[in-house]
């Protein structure tokens, strides 16, 4: 019995918290990848793990994508106009670009929307990726 309250307690807590969490454009990005990716998981490999394998891609996209949106919202770009942040170089290795600020440091992006604002670690200035 106290098993069976334990596991009752820990599904509503969370539920409620994943709820909440799609107030914010990160968790509705999340929810609606997952969703997406478990119909077309599901779909394809017609098993239950193929949705549960796109059911975590597409919350991890949707939780990317949704970030990003998230932040544009809070005034991350400052309302500067698209042109005012530069563009960091590509490099030889797919996924990692060169910072466009002294020392140019190599920047690992991957996982990073195309034209985002990425924040150079070792100079703080904020440049787009490619």
């Amino acid at each position: 019995m106290k098993k069976n309250t334990l596991v009752i307690t820990a599904a509503l807590a969370l539920t409620s918290l994943a709820l909440t969490s799609c107030d914010t454009p990160t968790g509705q990005g999340a929810g609606f990848g997952a969703t997406a990716g478990a119909i077309i998981g599901a779909a394809t490999t017609g098993t239950v793990r193929g949705a549960a394998t796109g059911a975590i891609i597409g919350a991890t996209a949707g939780a990317i994508v949704g970030a990003t949106v998230e932040a544009d919202e809070r005034g991350y770009y400052d309302g500067h106009p698209r042109g005012y942040y530069p563009y960091a170089r590509q490099t030889e290795t797919r996924g990692f670009v060169q910072s466009p600020y002294p020392p140019h440091a190599i920047v690992d992006v991957r996982g990073i929307p195309h034209d985002a604002l990425v924040r150079d670690p070792s100079s703080g200035g904020v440049f787009r990726k490619p």
